[in-house]
């Protein structure tokens, strides 16, 4: 079909259309009081809960949780393997070179700060805390795929790691960039607001408007709250431990706790007030330098040659035994299911639930990436990183048990890290060093969380109001206070248990995702400018064959009917290709490719993406 003309120009034919900021579509970033206050109502609801009969909510979610791993276990391990393939095949298939915002968008943040705020708003401080403590449980009980193996010995070491990798690596991380990829696609190139109902547009349409969309919206904020307040409350008991551990007072009480809380909430909220550009990238780039000289510490002054040769072996079996965990489940072996339970699905089901979180704030700091770049960096990179880190302090962990049996004797997981560092030289300075880093880890996922709360209250506002900011900053640090205060880990441990369970709807969103986004990247203006370059150069070599010979160059004709043009197979005219397309100003941005056929690389690859070097 001829496309739609303007005094011989094309104007707004769906193959040329640049992409669209939700910046330019003139949306409304107003508070959505219904989200907001419904989403208040809950959070109290669940704290009073927490507070007043914290056994009840600990039985009660530990109810829930076997309930979901036991029934739907299969459901998460599925999933996660399904979302891994799909995110490669985005990144790495026909879709690679669309870019997550307009055609020639810069990136915002360079690689690497963009790099350090992921690992800080994602897993940082799960890094600190699993880091010796994970390998190490594994070492000493070894996971149902290595039964065969003997706890304690250097075969167990390797195994250990890969089991801990498995569960941080490439599978974790294929969430975050599905969700965060998908939001940033949707609010940056098809200019829709950033929240978790906008990604189910392709599919319900204006519905995800309404009430429904409401309705996911609260579910994402409480699921956010919730998962980043455990985080907290896990990052405060450490930070407490290691001030009991370095100074030597003893056992602090609840008044202590409260007060490492209120300094770090303040530090948190004016970060988060500060923004992204200023507040969140500055403590992540510090954040990421501390932490690698940490690690790099643990490997200089530990078995440095023992570390290396590990980290080969552990790679190479990592790459082997991959499909040998991905096919455990529950019925492996007559001790799986508890392994399952307690470790496997619990994790693919906690990753689901912070999808609503550091998806979002990973699609915040991404606009300008190729798909390409964007799966590289998001997926392969930290699962690099995790690799190492895990080789490093939990091989380091498992020489130092080896030895003595250091740490097998901590009292508790929060002392692990710190254990650690006892058996190293300078082993006060590095706990201090360690303790600074988790301060910081702590400050990036709360004040991540805050901002990410905030925009959801505000119908997906990319700036939302500091007052929304400073509300969900301090009903973030009013739950970890309140809980450890009023019910210990015990109210801590039940809330991270129903956090889990609200990972189960969640799974039929991601899945639901999916389908949005590729219904929307097959409608793609980049999708359909390539789809024109083949058949235009299909038709142009085949009739220059036909006519010419060896003798032709292939040119710009118009052709005599509608239907023999290299756009026959689109109807050019239906609304869904560019419906979406509506900013405030009619005229169409310039900074897209004029020529149709400039993005033809189609399957033979795309020019660098910008920022890449």
């Amino acid at each position: 079909m001829a496309s739609r003309k303007n005094n011989g120009k094309p104007t707004d034919h769906p193959a040329l259309l640049p992409g669209l900021g939700v910046e330019r579509t003139g949306s409304n970033f107003g508070t959505n009081w219904g989200v907001f206050v419904f989403a208040a109502v809950l959070v109290a609801g669940v704290i009073a809960w927490g507070v007043v009969w914290p056994e009840s909510l600990a039985s009660a979610s530990a109810a829930g949780l076997s309930w979901v791993s036991g029934s739907f276990g299969w459901l998460f391990g599925l999933l996660t393997i399904t979302v891994f393939i799909f995110m490669m095949w985005l990144g790495y298939g026909r879709y690679r070179g669309i870019r997550l915002g307009q055609d020639n968008e810069k990136p915002e943040f360079s690689t690497g700060s963009w790099l350090a705020m992921m690992f800080s708003a994602g897993i940082g401080v799960g890094l600190l805390f699993f880091g010796p403590y994970e390998p190490m449980t594994y070492f000493l009980d070894l996971p149902p795929a290595y039964e065969g193996l003997a706890p304690g010995t250097n075969q167990a070491m390797h195994a250990a790691i890969v089991q801990t990798v498995f569960h941080w690596g490439p599978m974790a991380w294929a969430y975050y960039a599905l969700v965060g990829g998908a939001v940033a696609y949707a609010s940056f190139r098809k200019g829709r607001p950033a929240l978790i109902s906008s990604l189910l547009e392709p599919i319900f349409g204006e519905r995800t408007k309404g009430w429904v969309g409401s309705v996911i919206d609260t579910f994402a904020i409480i699921v956010t709250l919730f998962g980043v307040a455990v985080t907290l409350g896990i990052g405060a008991l450490q930070i407490g431990r290691g001030v009991e551990i370095v100074s030597g007072i003893g056992p602090l009480g609840n008044g202590a706790i409260i007060v490492i809380i209120a300094i770090l909430s303040m530090a948190f909220i004016v970060s988060a007030v500060s923004g992204v550009k200023r507040g969140i990238r500055a403590l992540s780039n510090i954040n990421m330098v501390v932490a690698a000289l940490l690690g790099v510490f643990v490997f200089v002054a530990g078995p440095t040659a023992f570390l290396l040769n590990l980290f080969q072996g552990t790679l190479m079996e990592f790459v082997g035994d991959s499909f040998r965990l991905m096919a455990q489940t529950a019925v492996t072996t007559p001790d799986a299911q508890p392994f399952m339970d307690s470790w496997t699905t619990y994790y693919w089901a906690w990753w689901v639930s912070w999808t609503p979180f550091v998806g979002l704030f990973i699609a915040k700091i991404s606009r300008g990436r190729t798909l390409r770049e964007f799966v590289t960096t998001v997926i392969v990179a930290p699962s690099l990183v995790c690799l190492v880190w895990f080789t490093v302090l939990g091989g380091t962990s498992m020489w130092v048990e080896q030895a003595n049996g250091a740490l097998s004797s901590a009292e508790s997981p929060q002392d692990m890290l710190f254990a650690l560092l006892r058996e190293l030289p300078f082993g006060t300075f590095t706990s201090v060093i360690a303790m600074i880093s988790i301060v910081i880890f702590f400050v990036t996922s709360a004040d991540s969380g805050a901002i990410v709360m905030a925009s959801l209250s505000q119908r997906g506002n990319p700036t939302p109001s500091p007052w929304v900011t400073v509300v969900w900053g301090l009903a973030l640090a009013a739950i970890a206070g309140v809980l450890l205060v009023g019910g210990g880990s015990l109210a801590l441990n039940g809330l991270q248990s129903l956090v889990i369970i609200t990972a189960l709807p969640f799974a039929f969103i991601v899945i639901l995702v999916m389908f949005a986004w590729a219904k929307d990247l097959a409608r793609d203006p980049l999708t359909l400018r390539r789809r024109y370059a083949r058949e235009a150069i299909v038709q142009g070599v085949r009739t220059g064959i036909q006519e010419h010979g060896d003798d032709f160059v292939v040119g710009v004709v118009r052709t005599e009917g509608a239907d023999k043009g290299a756009g026959a197979w689109l109807d050019s005219e239906d609304p869904a290709l560019t419906e979406w397309y509506r900013p405030e100003q009619a005229e169409v941005p310039t900074n897209g490719p004029a020529d149709p056929t400039a993005d033809a690389g189609a399957d033979a690859g795309e020019p660098e993406p910008v920022g890449s070097r």
